[in-house]
C-alpha cells in the first residue's frame, strides 16, 4: 500500500478535478507485476494503467489501490469492470471513494466474488487527497488563504503600494503551493496595485495545467494587465458572494482554490466561513503603518480560531499553517 500511495503522489499526478490514485498488482507469489497511477482527468485510471503494465499476469493477482476502485462510467470506464475482466482475485484499498457516483465499488467487486478489504492505511490515503475529498463532500473547492505580513501585521507600506515583504525562499514556497491548486483568487485592487502574473514559476518547468486566475471585483482592469496574458486562463468576475463564486469554480472543475487577495477579499471569505486553511508568512520587519491583513469583522460576526498544523522557518521568514476552526452557530 505504501508503494501505491507513493505512486499516487508522482510528480506527473496532477492536483485537479480527479483524485490522485496509485495501484500496485501483486501476483500470488508476492511479486509485483504491475504499477500505475492516474495522470489527470480523461486519462486512464490507476488500476487500468497497472493492468496494462501487468498484462496476462494480472489474472489471479491482488490489486492494492490507494482509493476504492470506481464503479461508474465517466470519461473512462469503471475500474471495477476492468479489474473483473482482468481476472483479479482480490482488492485491497485505502480510502473509500466518497462520491455518490464512484463510491461503492468495493461492494460491486464483492458481489462478483472478489475478495475485498478496505481501509488499509486509510488516514494516509485520505491525506493524499485532502482537498479533493473536502470538495466533493461539500460541493465547493477547499480554500487556502495565503498571506504575507510583517511582524506588526502589515501587508503593505503606508502608501498602500507594492511592498516586498517576504524573502526569496518564501516566494519560492508560494509557487510550490500554487502548483497544487486549481485556481488563484485575487481582487481587482491587487491587480491594480501589484499587477501580478499569478502563474506557477518553479524549478522543473510549468505545471501540466496552470491554475485558473480569478479576479474578483467591479473596477475595470487595464487591457495590458499581466493577469490577462496568455500564460494561463483568467476569469474576471463581478461576483462578490464568496459562496456563489466558489460554486461556480467547483462547476469548472476546481477542487482547491488559493486565496491571495488583499484584506477586503480575505475578510469577506472569512466572514462567509469558506476559508479552510491558512498559510501565513511572517517576515522579520516592522512597517509601522499601512494596511493590516484583515479588516474588522462585520457586526455580529465572530472570527474563527486556528488549529496550528505546523510552524516552519522558510529562509528568513516564518510560515504558520493552520486549519480554520469555526464556532458552531448558537454556541
Amino acid at each position: 500500500m505504501r508503494e501505491a500511495l507513493a505512486l499516487a503522489q508522482s510528480r506527473d499526478a496532477p492536483f485537479g478535478e480527479n483524485p490522485r490514485v496509485g495501484c500496485v498488482l501483486v501476483a500470488p507469489d508476492g511479486e509485483i507485476v504491475g504499477r500505475g497511477h492516474h495522470r489527470g482527468a480523461g486519462t486512464p485510471h490507476a488500476e487500468v494503467v497497472a493492468l496494462a503494465d501487468a498484462g496476462a499476469r494480472a489474472a489471479g493477482a491482488t490489486a492494492v489501490v490507494s482509493m476504492e476502485p470506481c464503479r461508474h462510467t465517466g470519461r473512462t470506464g469503471p475500474c471495477t469492470q476492468a479489474l473483473l475482466d482482468a481476472g483479479v482475485r482480490a482488492v485491497v484499498y485505502g480510502q473509500p471513494d466518497p462520491t455518490e457516483l464512484g463510491g461503492g465499488g468495493g461492494d460491486v467487486l464483492r458481489a462478483a466474488g472478489v475478495d475485498v478489504h478496505g481501509g488499509l492505511l486509510a488516514d494516509e490515503a485520505t491525506a493524499v487527497n485532502e482537498e479533493w475529498t473536502f470538495a466533493v463532500v461539500h460541493g465547493r473547492p477547499f480554500v487556502t488563504w495565503k498571506c504575507a505580513a510583517s511582524l506588526d501585521g502589515r501587508v503593505a507600506g503606508a502608501d498602500g503600494g507594492p511592498t516586498p515583504i517576504t524573502g526569496t525562499a518564501s516566494r519560492s514556497d508560494v509557487h510550490d503551493l500554487r502548483s497544487r491548486v486549481g485556481a488563484i483568487i485575487v481582487g481587482t485592487g491587487t491587480v491594480l496595485v501589484d499587477d501580478p502574473l499569478l502563474t506557477v514559476r518553479r524549478p522543473g518547468g510549468p505545471v501540466p495545467t496552470p491554475p485558473l486566475r480569478v479576479v474578483v471585483g467591479s473596477r475595470p482592469i487595464p487591457d495590458d494587465a499581466r493577469v490577462l496574458d496568455d500564460s494561463a486562463p483568467t476569469l474576471v468576475t463581478g461576483e462578490r458572494d464568496p459562496g456563489v463564486l466558489l460554486a461556480d469554480l467547483y462547476g469548472r472543475g476546481v477542487r482547491h482554490a488559493l486565496l491571495e487577495g488583499g484584506p477586503t477579499l480575505a475578510g469577506a471569505f472569512l466572514d462567509a466561513r469558506v476559508i479552510d486553511r491558512v498559510e501565513w508568512y511572517v517576515a522579520p520587519l516592522l512597517l509601522g503603518a499601512g494596511p493590516v491583513a484583515l479588516p474588522a469583522p462585520r457586526q455580529g460576526v465572530t472570527r474563527p480560531g486556528l488549529d496550528v498544523l505546523g510552524i516552519d522557518v522558510i529562509g528568513e521568514d516564518v510560515r504558520v499553517v493552520g486549519r480554520v476552526r469555526y464556532q458552531e452557530a448558537g454556541a
